[in-house]
């Protein structure tokens, strides 16, 4: 049996904010990224929120959230005792939102009324997916938290949040929902539902990032690819993920290389591997390929993979993504040295079992080694 979901109610446009105006006489935390208080953006969404709730912050977030933060985050979650949760921000910060709710909840044992994300970055799908990633700092690994019911209630998609995001944010973020939509087209858990949303998002992306990377103030481009990288959320937390994020994963709990960047580094090489093991998973990216545009409708599905791994290899280039860990700035002796970690780990990560091709530990190791230098 087939399970399809889409449980969060999603708005979209710029005045999707005004929807913080229904909120009366709650207990409010509010969650964001570190550089947001006292920002224009901030304010904004700060300004949508009736006198009449009691509103906290919690801003000490940190890329690949440490367990460490989450627990401060804790701390304050049990003081306030809030009925509704606000995550504001990237990835990083809707994370830890839903880490500190899941254990602040189970902790504090009371239940929030409403879960509500706020992105500032079009790429990490996380307002619709129920998952949270967290960094075990001592560890050297990433822990993805999975639970249902962490799935926000509510996602507002306001396009003028993300206009002002560094050009670097705009390609790897943008970069991950690619990532996103590739890999839960060929994920085992793939179903029509997922594959459409995934294919759309395919080629929303392949024709708009580069337009908001080199001309962030245009609000409908901005605006589409910010719902692309809703809806490859919404695709892959229904099909799940693969070795792209499994390996991605553990290239920035060693390296902390951001994750969209680490994804796009290794795309090209995740792409090819499980298209040459994989007769569907080729048939699949070709003919998203082909709707897209990328490859011409008469060409075999061979050479319409490989048009596809070029537009990806070209995207990045004309967004100056560093493709290697070296270019990056990592030691190749290092990165080699770490090989058996990040094959060991990538098998632990939640994304690794929806691969459409089970690689085994040499396989994980060249996809790895291909992104050193």
């Amino acid at each position: 049996m087939e399970k399809y979901s889409m449980p969060t109610r999603i708005y979209s446009g710029t005045d999707s904010l005004d929807k913080l105006n229904e909120f009366k006489n709650e207990s409010i935390l509010m969650v964001c990224d570190a550089f947001l208080p006292g920002t224009p953006t901030l304010k904004k969404i700060e300004d949508e929120i009736d006198p009449s709730n009691k509103c906290e912050e919690f801003s000490d977030v940190k890329p690949d959230p440490p367990l460490t933060n989450i627990m401060e985050g804790i701390q304050q979650f049990l003081k306030l005792r809030p009925t509704i949760m606000v995550a504001i921000g990237g990835g990083s910060a809707i994370d830890t939102a839903k880490a500190i709710r899941f254990f602040g909840e189970k902790i504090g044992k009371l239940d929030i009324k409403c879960f509500i994300a706020v992105p500032t970055t079009s790429g990490t799908g996380s307002e619709v997916t129920n998952t949270a990633v967290v960094s075990d700092t001592e560890a050297k690994r990433k822990i993805p938290i999975l639970e249902d019911y962490l799935t926000p209630d509510i996602a507002l998609l306001d396009p003028e949040l993300v206009m002002t995001a560094p050009k670097s944010v705009t390609a790897f973020s943008g970069m991950d929902v690619l990532t996103h939509a590739l890999e839960a087209l060929v994920a085992t858990n793939a179903t029509l539902f997922s594959d459409a949303l995934a294919e759309e998002a395919i080629d929303v992306i392949t024709h708009c990032l580069v337009e908001c990377y080199q001309h962030g103030d245009n609000t409908k481009a901005r605006k589409i690819v910010h719902e692309a990288s809703n809806i490859a959320g919404t695709a892959f937390n229904n099909a799940g993920l693969g070795i792209c994020h499994s390996i991605a994963h553990q290239i920035g709990a060693n390296f902390h290389v951001p994750h969209g960047l680490a994804n796009t580094m290794l795309l090209p090489y995740v792409v090819a591997y499980n298209t040459s093991n994989s007769k569907t998973a080729m048939h699949k990216v070709a003919v998203a390929a082909k709707k897209a545009g990328i490859a011409a409708p008469s060409v075999g599905d061979k050479l319409a993979v490989q048009r596809m791994i070029g537009k990806i290899r070209q995207m990045a280039r004309q967004m100056d993504c560093p493709m290697t860990l070296k270019d990056f700035g990592v030691d190749p002796k290092d990165a080699y040295a770490a090989a058996d970690t990040v094959v060991a780990n990538a098998k632990k990560d939640a994304t690794f079992p929806t691969n459409p091709v089970d690689p085994t530990d040499e396989d994980l190791k060249k996809v790895y080694e291909a992104v050193i230098r």
